[in-house]
């Protein structure tokens, strides 16, 4: 399976509403890519959170008053059996959980935006790294033509990523793959220098054209520009200063293109 048909089912595997074949499917692509592994992992923290974090507000009397009257109501007509609550009153329990979940829910999302940040970004381009070094994912479109990794991305992203053949300053282009940031799928190109390694990670910002000055994080080097609608993080264990003559390098030639 494909990581975006194994994520658009996620959801439906976390809580087990697959059937045993497409469910061993999926498990069997998890087994093997990192990526959708930490997106199920990222799924479950969340639902975690909610369950734990989420604040609980007791059902307002009239909501109450009218649920133990539709209860009455059906009882009184023969419809309801032993302990079992009557269809009028279930559809008043659904409304009030459905309150619940989506002030819940608005509750969770805002308290997680409130700590989204360029240092949460930071950690996970550079984990995402790590990982792209240890498996064997670096790259899902091997070539050093940028006219055959631009076009690889068409319909797996809902924008357009800038590749640059920039062998001619001393970085290679290796490939790209699809990755995935504060949950959204996103670029990453692979480019080489010397034996060094560097994964650019890529996507719209509509935010002012900024930079920013070198950063480290576990030992790899990081940096951040935004320019022409499109941020880019830039991850390697290459020299700070290299790392940012290659910044400056990429982002002069999407520039270009444009």
């Amino acid at each position: 399976m494909l990581c975006e048909d194994v994520l658009e089912r996620l959801s439906a595997f976390q809580d087990d509403e697959l059937g045993p074949v497409r469910s061993r499917e999926i498990q069997q692509h998890l087994d093997g890519c990192l990526n959708c592994t930490d997106a199920l992992g990222q799924m479950k923290e969340l639902a975690e959170r909610l369950r734990a974090e989420a604040p609980y507000y007791r059902a307002p009397d009239s909501l109450r008053a009218r649920v133990a009257q539709a209860a009455w109501s059906d009882a009184s007509r023969g419809r309801v059996s032993g302990r079992r609550i009557g269809a009028t009153a279930r559809v008043w329990l659904g409304a009030a959980a459905a309150v619940m979940v989506l002030v819940g829910g608005t509750w969770l999302l805002t308290s997680l935006q409130r700590q989204e940040g360029p240092g949460s970004i930071q950690r996970e381009v550079v984990s995402s790294h790590i990982r792209s070094l240890m498996g064997s994912h670096l790259t899902d479109i091997v070539s050093t033509d940028q006219h055959t990794v631009k076009p690889w991305f068409n319909g797996k992203l809902d924008f357009s990523p800038p590749v640059s053949d920039l062998s001619t300053s001393g970085y290679p282009l290796i490939g790209g793959r699809l990755d995935y940031v504060r949950g959204r799928p996103v670029a990453a190109l692979v480019y080489q220098h010397r034996k060094h390694l560097i994964n650019v990670f890529a996507w719209p910002d509509e935010g002012a054209d900024s930079e920013t000055p070198p950063r480290t994080q576990q030992g790899y080097h990081v940096v951040h520009e935004t320019h022409g609608g499109i941020a880019y993080w830039i991850v390697s264990d290459l020299n700070s200063e290299e790392l940012s003559a290659f910044a400056r390098l990429l982002v002069t030639a999407g520039e270009k293109r444009r």
